[in-house]
C-alpha cells in the first residue's frame, strides 16, 4: 500500500538532530532559569497532563552552568513520536497507529551496531577522582521523591554473564553523591536477571547508563524487545541505518558514541544505599524507601553543553503513558497475531491505565468465543502479561483509542454475570499499589467481553455510531465546527 511505503521516513540520528527537527515543526520552546528542586518537575508534569503541548528545553538552570540542560516532554505528541519512528508527522493519530503496528507486524529487521574508535560523548571525560555527577541538573521530579532522578528519560546498558547478550533498559536512576548512583530495577526485567546473574557468582555487575541520548533509542529500551536481542540492532533496523557505538574504557560494554551523556561502573550486590520513595507510572509511591544496590562510577563522558533526556512518571495519562501505549499497542496485537488469532481490527493499551493496567481490542467476531480467546490471550502474552489488570474485548465498531467508546460498549453490550472471567495469581510487580505490601509479585486478571454476544449479534440493536466513512465526511465538512482544520469558504 502506498501510505506503508511513504512511512519509512529518514530519522534523526541522535538527540541533537531530532530536536532540530521537532523545532522545524514548531513543537519546541526553550525556558531559561528554572530551578531543580521544584520547577522543572512542576512543569513537567502541567507538560506532560496537558495535550497539545510542547517539548520542553530547560536551559541556564539555577545553580548549574549555562548548557547543561534538561529536556522533558519529548514525546508527548503523535507528531514527535512521528518524528522519531520515521513515520510521516502530518498523518492523522489513527493513520499513524496503523502504520507503526502494519510495520512491528511485518517485523523489523535488525541491523547491528558499527563499533568505531571514538565520537563526541567523549568530548569531556572524567575519570577516578575527577568524577562529579553532581554538576549534572538532576531534578527532583516529585514533590514528596526521596532524592535527586538523573534517570527517567535513560537506559542502562547489561550485559548476560553466560551468554554476553547486551540489554538496554529503563529503570530509574537517583543520585546518591557525587561519585554514586541508585538505581531500581523491577523482578523479572532482563536488566534485572542480569544483575541477579551477577551477584549470584558473587561478581560485580558492570554497567553503562546513559542518561542523555537518542530517543529512537529510548523507545526501544522502554519496548518489550524480545529476549536475547539487543536493543541497539532492533532501534537501528528502525531507522536503517547502524548505532555507533564503543567499547566503554571501563567496562567494556557498547556505548553509543553519539550519546551526550554516558556514566560508567559497576554495582555489588552487598554494596546499598537507602533508595526512594519515587513517584511511579501507576501514580502512587508504590514501592516505598529501601535498601537497593547502587552503581559506584568510574567515569563519565558527555559533550560540550549536554542534555539530560527526561521522561518522569506521573500520575496518567501523562506523557510516558502516552508514548509507551503508542509504542506496546503494536507489540501487543502482534504477539496476538502471532498467536494465529484472526479479526484483530484494533488495539490499545490505554494512558490511564499507564499503558499496561487497561487494554482494549477490537475483533471482527467471526466464531462463538472468538473475544474470549483474544481477551484471554491478550492477557497472557508478554506484552500484556505484566500488571494487565483490565482487559476489554470489543466490536470493530468501536474505535479502541476512544476510552470513551470502550466505556459506552462495556456498559451497553456486557452484562456482569456473563461477561467478565477472573484469572487468578497472574504477573503483577512491586510497583502495583494495589496488591497488599507483604504479597507482591501476583494478582488477578478481570477479562471483559464487550461485543455483541455471538449467538445473536444480528439481532442485537444496531448501534447509532457513524460509520468510518461518513464520520470521515463529517470530520472534512465540519471539524472547524471543533477546532479540527479550517473553516471552509462560505460557511
Amino acid at each position: 500500500m502506498a501510505t506503508t511505503i511513504r512511512a519509512h521516513v529518514k530519522t534523526p540520528t541522535d538527540l541533537r538532530e531530532w530536536l532540530k527537527k521537532i523545532d522545524e515543526i514548531g513543537e519546541l520552546q526553550v525556558v531559561t532559569g528554572a530551578n531543580t528542586e521544584e520547577d522543572i518537575g512542576m512543569a513537567t508534569e502541567l507538560l506532560g497532563r496537558t495535550r497539545p503541548s510542547k517539548a520542553t528545553l530547560f536551559d541556564e538552570i539555577v545553580g548549574f552552568k549555562k548548557g547543561f540542560r534538561v529536556l522533558s516532554n519529548g514525546l508527548g505528541s503523535f507528531r514527535r513520536v512521528a518524528v522519531t519512528l520515521g513515520l510521516p508527522v502530518d498523518e492523522t493519530p489513527h493513520e499513524l497507529v496503523r502504520l507503526w503496528q502494519e510495520r512491528v507486524r511485518k517485523g523489523i529487521s535488525l541491523v547491528p551496531a558499527e563499533v568505531v574508535k571514538d565520537g563526541p560523548v567523549f568530548e569531556n571525560v572524567m575519570r577516578g577522582s575527577e568524577v562529579d555527577v553532581l554538576k549534572f541538573p538532576a531534578p527532583k521530579w516529585h514533590e514528596f521523591d526521596g532524592g535527586r532522578y538523573l534517570g527517567t528519560g535513560s537506559f542502562d546498558i547489561t550485559k548476560d554473564p553466560d551468554d554476553g547478550w547486551v540489554n538496554l533498559g529503563c529503570y530509574r536512576v537517583m543520585v546518591q553523591n557525587k561519585n554514586t548512583l541508585g538505581f531500581y530495577i523491577s523482578p523479572g526485567k532482563h536488566g534485572r536477571q542480569h544483575r541477579d546473574k551477577w551477584f549470584a557468582r558473587g561478581e560485580k555487575m558492570p554497567v553503562a547508563f546513559v542518561p542523555g541520548g537518542d530517543p529512537l533509542l529510548f523507545l526501544a529500551a522502554c519496548t518489550e524487545i524480545p529476549y536475547g536481542v539487543t536493543e541497539y540492532d532492533w532501534a537501528g533496523g528502525v531507522r536503517g541505518t547502524p548505532y555507533r557505538v564503543m567499547p566503554g574504557p571501563v567496562t567494556g560494554l557498547p556505548i553509543p558514541v553519539d550519546a551526550e551523556i554516558v556514566i560508567e561502573g559497576y554495582a555489588d550486590g552487598t554494596d546499598k544505599m537507602s533508595e526512594g520513595p519515587f513517584g511511579e507510572w501507576t501514580g502512587y509511591y508504590a514501592s516505598g524507601e529501601r535498601e537497593e544496590p547502587v552503581m559506584r562510577v568510574q567515569a563519565v563522558y558527555h559533550r560540550n553543553d549536554p542534555i539530560i533526556l527526561a521522561s518522569p512518571p506521573n500520575v496518567p495519562p501523562d506523557e510516558q503513558s502516552f508514548y509507551r501505549a503508542f509504542m506496546r499497542s503494536a507489540r501487543l496485537r502482534g504477539d496476538i497475531e502471532a498467536a494465529s488469532i484472526p479479526g484483530v481490527t484494533g488495539v490499545w493499551c490505554h494512558e490511564v491505565g499507564g499503558s499496561r493496567l487497561f487494554n482494549a481490542i477490537s475483533i471482527t467476531q467471526k466464531y462463538a468465543g472468538h473475544a474470549r480467546q483474544v481477551g484471554h490471550a491478550a492477557a497472557s502474552v508478554h506484552s500484556g502479561a505484566y500488571l494487565g489488570r483490565y482487559t476489554i474485548v470489543v466490536d470493530d465498531d468501536i474505535d479502541v483509542m476512544d476510552l470513551e467508546e470502550v466505556l459506552w460498549a462495556m456498559c451497553t453490550r456486557s452484562d456482569p454475570s456473563e461477561s467478565i472471567d477472573i484469572v487468578p495469581r497472574m504477573w503483577s510487580g512491586p510497583l502495583d499499589p494495589r496488591i497488599h505490601p507483604e504479597k507482591k509479585g501476583l494478582s488477578s486478571r478481570a477479562i471483559i467481553d464487550a461485543t455483541r454476544p455471538f449467538e445473536w449479534r444480528d439481532k442485537f440493536p444496531r448501534s447509532q455510531l457513524p460509520t468510518p466513512e461518513t464520520k470521515r465526511k463529517a470530520l472534512e465538512k465540519w471539524g472547524w465546527l471543533v477546532g479540527k482544520g479550517e473553516k471552509p469558504k462560505g460557511q
